[in-house]
């Protein structure tokens, strides 16, 4: 079994599948990639060169695995940025054929559209084409706060409202939620990044110290989403112990390695591989609590 990701793809650096695949591959999942935007870098350089792929090849490319007897085998389809909305269509086509062929399998949806401070960076018409059609058929959603806020229309400057707006998100259909990156207004303390999880029944949430890194770190919402789907797929899907909990602290272990080798490097780019024993055994652990 393994997983279906379709997203951008950059040759240089770490973002969307250059920064997906490795990590699913490293914790032991086989990976079938579909890129949707191939460009030289990522855009935070300002400038790239490459393009958004014809929407029309994705679903040759499903079906072209369709004939070969693959999506079958597909555990879960993994989506991320999309260089244009008609992706979205190909997209809840790839779905609908996986699912057709394993009733079993997942989507977990990154909804790419934007952060706190950058407001949104797609193309118009995307963030109404993830609200409407994407999202009510994803099982599970790994937004950032801007994209949370964005999805439910809420405020989620402190605890109560966030709570509320993970709700309505359940409300509009995904059966998990994670969002990777939270701060409360009410926080005091040292510096500090967090993330919280829920399946609508129970909610945690996990903090981390915050790295001063000078500049956005592009990917690490990418890597972020694939580790939780991996280990979601083994501490729920497949019945081990620790739920999503444990995914959880799984997950922002292996980020926070990989992002404080990153940080103590100067890289501009995650060091997704030179950081890679953070994948699998990572050296700082931290616990999440029922939030």
């Amino acid at each position: 079994m393994g997983i279906l990701s379709i997203q951008s793809h950059v040759v240089y650096g770490h973002a969307g599948n250059s920064a997906a695949v490795f990590p699913l591959q490293r914790l032991g999942h086989e990976v079938w990639a579909i890129n949707t935007v191939e460009f030289s870098n990522h855009t935070g350089y300002g400038e790239w060169t490459g393009r958004v792929l014809d929407t029309a090849l994705a679903g040759e490319l499903v079906e072209g695995l369709g004939k070969r007897g693959v999506l079958s085998k597909v555990e879960a389809v993994l989506s991320g940025y999309m260089g244009d909305a008609g992706t979205g269509g190909a997209v809840l086509d790839a779905v609908k054929r996986v699912r057709a062929e394993n009733r079993g399998a997942i989507y977990c949806c990154d909804p790419v559209m934007g952060d706190v401070g950058r407001g949104f960076y797609v193309k118009p018409g995307i963030p109404d084409m993830f609200k409407n059609t994407i999202i009510p058929i994803a099982d599970i959603v790994t937004p950032n706060q801007f994209e949370l806020e964005a999805l439910t229309g809420m405020d989620t400057s402190n605890t109560a409202n966030v709570k509320k707006a993970v709700a309505e998100l359940h409300r509009m259909g995904p059966k998990v939620i994670l969002v990777t990156s939270f701060k409360d207004g009410r926080d005091t303390g040292e510096p500090h990044t967090g993330m919280l999880v829920s399946d609508g029944a129970e909610m945690y949430r996990i903090k981390t110290p915050e790295l001063p890194f000078p500049a956005i770190i592009a990917g690490s919402g990418d890597v972020t989403t694939a580790l939780f789907l991996s280990h979601y797929l083994t501490t729920v899907m497949y019945g081990e112990s620790g739920g999503i909990r444990q995914a959880l602290e799984w997950v922002t272990a292996s980020i926070y390695g990989i992002m404080e080798a990153t940080y103590k490097a100067g890289s501009k780019e995650l060091l997704v591989i030179e950081a890679q024993e953070a994948l699998v055994n990572p050296n700082k652990m931290f616990d999440a609590y029922r939030f």
